[in-house]
Order: structure tokens, then sequence, then C-alpha cells
């Protein structure tokens, strides 16, 4: 599953033709690890990983999760719980004892689907809108506005992405940005 389909693609950038698919492809292509670097992960994928801590709660790293698969102790011999005695906060990406009971034995091996069931309509927006900041590469340079910025200003550059992100899709993926040291 990709975060729009080609033909979407081809529509945002007013593309009636197919001579540019294989290029097109490839940009979206390079949208998702950019969209998921804000909001986590969207397109679902099985996860596995290394839990480390102990207590009422454990945190997995890449949430939004939409549903744990297996939890296993790394160090008790490879205890494994019981899932369905286990409740997920599948938005925080968070672990509990349904029995209020505390983890022990850790750090764990967590096995989980990561994403979304459902792309956002304003994820694909913001898409959209990236590719079409994007493929303005390809075409003939033109003049912006007046005082000098365009309809795709980066007032600041992102870290990690530059001015390849503009503003206008900052501002959609913020009601799904992930919290710090999360994704």
């Amino acid at each position: 599953m990709a975060l729009i389909s080609l033909e979407d693609a081809k529509a945002q950038l007013n593309i009636a033709d197919d001579r540019q698919d294989d290029e097109l492809q490839a940009y979206i292509d390079g949208l998702t690890p950019v969209v998921e670097g804000f909001i986590g992960p969207v397109e679902p994928r099985e996860v596995m990983e290394t839990v480390h801590g102990s207590g009422a709660a454990l945190a997995l790293q890449q949430p939004p999760v939409l549903s744990l698969t297996s939890l296993t102790a790394q160090l008790t011999g490879g205890t494994s719980y019981n899932v369905a005695g286990l409740h997920l906060d599948g938005a925080a990406g968070i672990v509990r004892r349904l029995d209020g009971g505390r983890f022990t034995g850790g750090p764990w091996t967590a096995v989980y689907q990561a994403g979304r069931g459902d792309i956002p309509a304003t994820v694909a927006l913001a898409a959209r809108i990236l590719l079409q900041h994007l493929w303005r590469t390809q075409l003939p340079s033109r003049g912006g506005l007046a005082g000098g910025g365009d309809d795709y200003s980066v007032n600041d550059p992102v870290p990690g992405f530059g001015y390849a992100v503009p503003n206008r899709v900052l501002q959609l993926l913020e009601p799904y940005k992930q919290p710090p040291g999360v994704a």
C-alpha cells in the first residue's frame, strides 16, 4: 500500500500520459519515509523490536500500533505473555497487563503490527502536496510570489529533511505528529 497511487499522483500533477510513470513512481515511493518521519508508521507492517524496561507498562517504539502479536521475555528463558491478557493502547504504543501486574524479566521481544488501518484524508493530501513540491524540480524555473516567496515556501528547514518539506505539508501532518523521542 502506498500513501498515494500513481493515478492520484498523475491527477495531482495534471499528467495525462504514461511517459513519466517510472520516474513518478520513484517520487511516490520516496514520500512514505518522509511522512512517516513526522507521524510514525502509516503503511501497516510487522515490527519486531527489543523493548527495555519493567514496571506497570511497556512502551513500543513505533506507534501507532494496530495489534500486538507476541511479547516474550529474553532473560527468563523466553517466558511469553498471552496477548489476550494484555491491554494495548495502540495510539500511544503502550502495553499493560490486564491483571494489573508488573512486567519483570525483560528486556522483551515484542512483535506487532504498526501503522494505520486507513490513511487519514489529511495525510493523503499532505503526501500529494509534498509530491507536487518535489516534482517541481522537473519543471522549468518560474518566478515566485511578490517578496521572493512562493506557494511552497519553507520558513525553517526541518532537521533531517532540509527544505524538502513545505510548511503547508507540516501543518497538515501536525495533528498526527509523534511526541518527541518516538518514531
